[in-house]
């Protein structure tokens, strides 16, 4: 299985939910496992564990779906985005000039130990000045990465050069951890206290907040995000 495989099985999800598509991720990942797992068998690996390669396929397509889900709406608005590892594993001769300069735009300095990029799936820009608008890490449950993500939006914030960045967290949220606003799981407690917010890919209803919104809510709160930072300008 590969990835042009999930998008034309989330094309379907669309043509038949329409905008609505984005709540049936998990059950677009539990049919793409079923795939995967039919062409594994008749190539296993010597371990011969599905579900260590499953977890390795779905971790890395899940972030170029989301990129892929949205790219079109963020372009719309006149911005940009690339995935966080193309600017990770290339090194800078290898770069635009374009994307050279966004990565200097992210980076975080450590002092004594070097400047380094956050671990982010997802980078939006705006491709005329190279600034970082917001940045994006997705999986499909929270406790995978959501302590993280706030670490580095404490990191960014430090910094006078990116503490307009805004980071969030999308995700299907499979364990639940944002359903309920109060009494918080440790989960949300860490989007409503450390991040700019989460958008939820789910059919679960959720108790929604200012940092906690279903996922059709996600293009509109960046377009807001950038006609308040037009007008700061």
């Amino acid at each position: 299985m590969k990835f042009k495989d999930l998008i034309e099985m989330y094309e379907t999800k669309k043509r038949k939910f329409g905008n609505e598509a984005y709540k049936h991720i998990s059950e677009l990942l539990s049919e793409a496992k079923e795939v995967h797992r039919s062409d594994f068998l008749k190539n296993p690996t010597p371990q011969g564990d599905h579900e260590q390669s499953w977890r390795a396929f779905k971790g890395k397509n899940l972030e170029k779906l989301i990129a892929y889900i949205i790219r079109d709406e963020i372009e719309s608005l006149g911005l940009k985005l690339v995935e966080g590892n193309i600017l990770e594993r290339t090194r800078g001769e290898n770069l635009s000039r374009e994307l050279s300069a966004v990565k200097r735009n992210l980076l975080i300095d450590y002092g004594e130990f070097g400047s380094h990029l956050p671990d982010v799936d997802i980078i939006v820009y705006e491709p005329q000045t190279y600034k970082v608008i917001a940045v994006i890490s997705s999986k499909v449950t929270l406790r995978e990465r959501i302590a993280q993500t706030g670490y580095w939006k404490i990191k960014l914030a430090k910094d006078k050069a990116t503490e307009h960045i805004r980071v969030y967290f999308i995700t299907p949220d499979e364990d639940g951890t944002l359903t309920i606003r109060t009494p918080a799981k440790k989960g949300r407690a860490i989007v409503e206290i450390d991040t700019d917010g989460s958008y939820v890919m789910s059919e679960t209803r959720v108790e929604e907040s200012p940092k906690v919104k279903m996922f059709d809510k996600f293009i509109d709160d960046l377009r807001l995000l950038v006609d308040k930072t037009s007008e700061n300008e």
